[in-house]
């Protein structure tokens, strides 16, 4: 009982800290693991024992017996199912075709180079060895998203990183899988036409699975045939059965149902979809935590020994320092990445949950099926995930800053909200080259928003979700432009720090209007126009105008006339080179204006000769 506490407990710990210093959870989780199994066997204990003993074989420990696969594999299972519910092929679509050589022919340089050099440099059979290299082919986006958080990056860079991620988890899964089915068919002997049936049953029974079964669920859910409070479990409940019933008729079939599963249902247009993605992303949070621990205190020290030696960190080398780096430079060949980016995004490829899980998974079944050399399969995988989490984490602040990729100006800008309103402003922005994502909870709001060819996130501004997206790294303006004025104010307050070191503004309220407050710091515009005035004025005159400036003078009195005429407001500052200042709500004082600056305003245009 007390080992089954200190799990959840130190599992639960690491997340935090992983939070707190802004670093990827894995890393203090198998740290933890470590240090209460071969760790603390070796050196704490008197007895040689373990202070969390999962134990793969035998009669003792949390898991005795096969135990412990099941649970890995149930565990695993609803991780990447969570993980193919984020997968959005309209998204997909957007990032260009160096994605798509990245998880190919990205892939495939990893996949026989790492064999190479782990068949050459550990002498391990060439089974084993294509093994480890399908494991390692991973970078898992909840590694990489706390190392980018707090790199300023352009969005570019930070989305080939995000969806590789994303995107090579079930397919790196599923090249294990049919390496491993290659193996296990005659545990290690030569490959027999047998191997080919079972791939082909693999691939055939989990995509049919996958697909069938999502689409039941989907129809269920939608249907309202399990009340409310039983979605989520009945979600849970089926990708078990499914995961369970597809590895019934072809065996290890079920991880790829399960991706497929979360593939197509995240597809999907379930209005319930995103509280499903809520409730699995926490399970998952728990279950990572609780596996990651499990797995590093199953690791023997001996095990750890057969690594301890210079033959590791050669393997080490290759992987990270050149087939990393020959991988990227092959796939991005003919991009518009530039050099310093191309070396960045070689830089940063951290491996994570999907390569670790499963390689435990596969390595304690092999060993136990008495496969030669997959005893290294676990610590070498494992050396792998926490050097590269460990690199990356410390470096690629400073190696984004060595390469000038590190951007030293932020001038993106988050609109809160997603009304006619904000997407009459963006689809300005936008065509004068700046950076904008609106975020709105209205589906509708955030549909218009994409025609218009604006890229607009669904996202709940009172869920922490939205700090993790590491494609608005380079935002350093918020605009709040609700019409409510307590969302307006609690964004301010949640996201300056994070969105907006440049500048926060929100729309004033009609009561600060009517108290004439035109001192508030963050007011937006004009301290005589609330969302109904923006309101009114888009209904009468849909279009932003531009006159140009010719001196302070001017400029004040052409906002004298905006404050008098409802049907003009006052926006940005446009200067001689096309740059765009936000209006502040007092707007006459710290307001520079430049030779061939132009105001940009809101509505009715103005009449030049009554100027």
């Amino acid at each position: 009982m007390i080992e089954l506490a200190g799990i959840v407990i130190l599992g639960i710990l690491a997340q935090w800290v992983a939070w707190k210093l802004k670093i990827p959870a894995i890393l203090p989780l198998i740290l933890i693991g470590l240090l209460v199994g071969p760790i603390a066997q070796e050196f704490l204990t008197d007895d040689g024992s373990k202070w969390i003993s999962p134990r793969w074989n035998g009669t003792e420990g949390l898991f005795p017996g096969e135990s412990l696969f099941y649970f890995v594999s149930l565990a695993i299972s609803i991780i990447l199912f969570e993980g193919g519910l984020t997968l959005r092929m309209g998204e997909i679509k957007n990032v260009g075709p160096a994605i798509t050589k990245l998880i190919t022919v990205g892939s495939v340089v990893t996949f026989f180079g790492a064999a190479v050099a782990a068949h050459y440099i550990f002498y391990l059979s060439w089974e084993i060895s294509f093994l480890f290299s399908a494991l390692i082919i991973v970078t898992g986006p909840t590694v990489i998203t706390p190392i980018l958080r707090n790199i300023p990056l352009k969005k570019d860079i930070s989305t080939v990183l995000k969806w590789e991620g994303i995107l090579i988890d079930p397919i790196g899964a599923l090249v294990a899988v049919l390496v491993f089915e290659f193996i296990s068919v005659d545990a290690g002997g030569e490959y027999t036409i047998t191997a080919f049936i079972e791939f082909g049953k693999i691939v055939l029974f989990g995509s049919t699975f996958g697909f069938t079964f999502a689409h039941a669920l989907n129809f269920i859910i939608n249907k309202k045939l399990v009340p409310h409070y039983l979605m989520n479990v009945f979600a849970l409940a089926a990708v078990l059965g499914v995961f369970v019933l597809s590895d019934v008729f072809a065996h290890e079939s079920g991880l790829l149902s399960v991706v497929v599963m979360g593939m197509v249902l995240g597809n999907s247009k379930s209005p319930y979809l995103k509280e499903l993605l809520y409730f699995k992303e926490s399970l998952s949070v728990l279950l990572i935590s609780i596996l990651f621990i499990l797995l590093a205190a199953n690791i023997n020290f001996e095990d750890l020994l057969l690594i301890y030696n210079w033959n590791t960190a050669i393997l080490f080398a290759v992987v990270v320092f050149i087939l990393r780096p020959l991988g990227v430079f092959l796939s991005t060949q003919g991009s518009n990445l530039k050099l310093n980016e191309k070396l960045f995004i070689s830089w940063v490829g951290p491996r994570g949950i999907v390569a670790a899980g499963i390689a435990s998974l596969f390595g304690l079944k092999l060993a136990k099926d008495g496969v030669s050399g997959a005893e290294y399969i676990t610590p070498l995988v494992f050396m792998i995930v926490l050097g590269t989490v460990l690199l990356n984490a410390t470096t690629a602040r400073i190696f984004a800053k060595t390469v000038g990729v590190f951007l030293t100006k932020s001038d993106g800008i988050l609109i809160i909200g997603a009304s006619k309103i904000s997407r009459l402003l963006g689809h300005y922005l936008e065509s004068n080259n700046r950076h904008v994502v609106l975020i709105d909870s209205n589906q509708n709001n955030i549909n218009k928003a994409r025609e218009l060819g604006l890229e607009a996130i669904v996202a709940n501004i009172y869920s922490d979700n939205l700090l993790d997206n590491i494609e608005l790294n380079d935002v350093g303006y918020l605009m709040a432009l609700t019409p409510s004025s307590d969302i307006n104010k609690y964004a301010i307050n949640k996201f300056s720090k994070q969105f907006g070191e440049n500048g926060s503004f929100r729309l004033m309220t009609s009561q600060e209007i009517e108290n004439g407050s035109s001192n508030i710091k963050e007011g937006l515009f004009s301290f005589t126009d609330d969302y109904n005035s923006l309101n009114a004025a888009i209904r009468k005159h849909p279009s932003i105008q531009e006159i140009e400036l010719v001196d302070k003078e001017h400029y004040e009195s052409l906002i004298e006339i905006t404050d008098n005429d409802k049907d003009s407001i006052p926006l940005f500052i446009k200067d001689d080179k096309g740059e765009l200042n936000i209006i502040p709500s007092n707007n006459k004082e710290g307001i520079t204006i430049k030779e061939g600056s132009k105001l940009v305003y809101l509505g009715k245009p103005i009449d030049v000769e009554k100027v």
